[in-house]
């Protein structure tokens, strides 16, 4: 039975001339698409008509983070802030209000921007291995003392944790960080799958990752491991038989609270909580499922409900955009695609 969450028609489908490389929604719920040709379409999502660019900046838009007054791309090395109030359909690098390079050197890139909800801070990841935070009333930047051993891809604050971060990378590693210290609060190194009739598959390099409003973590490995930590779920706060008490520190990097399941053949590549029990994952080649977490007698569950196919040949993020899911990458012919689903 198809489940009521799971996107189930795709009602628009927009083209770009180069592959979309990051996804995000503003306060407006506008959609800002970046692409590896530096150039960002900002779309609004009531028509999916095209209202504003940004184009000109010299790397592809590897992430990009929205807060109530700007928008921040991550292009290279460096971090450019725009203005969400600028009245110019189409601005250009030269109208950055801010540039901040990141990256320690020049192949040290940034992959991805992630700001707190206060919006004082701001997280990055490179392909160092570095995850940083800037102080954005200061300009001000700390390193954290641990790093990955490969390419840190994700960083994430955790809801409702003020001074806490998450990070995970290629070396197959979350790690857990109280960002005010630079100190790592607790570690998940995840193995590779068994593999089958004595193929060798991928290593289990973290591809996605997403946590929900209550504080459960999702990850997506590159050998199609779907792992998920419980751990510093709070709980609906609305019933008391969920409800946890809260812990001095975010517990969702707890082996004795999680649950590891092989779902796909391929990496998994994009992932976004539908809500605090269902979570959407995309493949590489663009199978999008949805998953059922729960709490059963015999303990924790992941149940898929849903699968079907997109058009996207090959997924690079998936975003909520109020009740749509929005998926994005490239079609088989090298361009840009995105496709909006109810």
């Amino acid at each position: 039975m198809m489940s009521r969450l799971m996107p189930s028609l795709m009602n628009h489908q927009l083209k770009t001339p180069c592959p979309i490389s990051a996804l995000a929604v503003d306060q407006s719920e506008r959609l800002f698409a970046g692409s590896d040709d530096g150039s960002v379409r900002i779309f609004d999502s009531a028509t999916w008509k095209l209202v504003h660019a940004i184009r000109g900046l010299p790397n592809e838009i590897s992430s990009i983070a929205c807060s109530d007054t700007s928008a921040w791309l991550a292009c290279g090395r460096a971090a450019y802030a725009f203005s969400m109030s600028s009245q110019k359909l189409v601005q250009n690098a030269s109208d950055a209000a801010l540039v901040l390079t990141l990256g320690e050197d020049e192949d040290d890139v940034l992959n991805e921007l992630a700001l707190g909800v206060s919006g004082s801070h701001m997280a990055f990841s490179t392909d160092s291995g570095a995850v940083g935070v800037v102080n954005l009333s200061t300009s001000s930047v700390q390193r954290m003392k641990t790093r990955h051993s490969s390419i840190c891809g994700i960083v994430r604050f955790i809801p409702d944790r003020p001074r806490e971060l998450v990070s995970a990378g290629y070396d197959s590693a979350i790690l857990h960080f109280d960002f005010l210290l630079g100190t790592t609060l607790s570690r998940r190194d995840l193995t590779a799958a068994p593999a089958s009739e004595g193929i060798s598959l991928s290593p289990p390099f973290v591809m996605s990752a997403a946590l929900s409003p209550t504080g459960a973590m999702a990850v997506g490995t590159a050998d199609g491991q779907l792992w998920i930590g419980f751990g510093g779920d709070k709980g609906d706060p609305a019933d008391k038989s969920t409800k946890k008490k809260r812990s001095r520190k975010w517990e969702g990097l707890n082996p004795d609270d999680e649950v590891v399941e092989k779902v796909a053949e391929g990496p998994i590549v994009a992932m976004a909580f539908l809500n605090s029990s269902a979570l959407l994952v995309s493949t590489l080649l663009g199978t999008l499922m949805e998953f059922t977490l729960s709490r059963q007698e015999e303990g924790l569950r992941i149940t898929k409900s849903h699968e079907q196919q997109t058009g996207v040949a090959k997924v690079n993020v998936v975003l909520r955009v109020k009740e749509h899911t929005v998926v994005a990458g490239l079609t088989s012919d090298s361009k840009g695609i995105i496709e909006i689903w109810d």
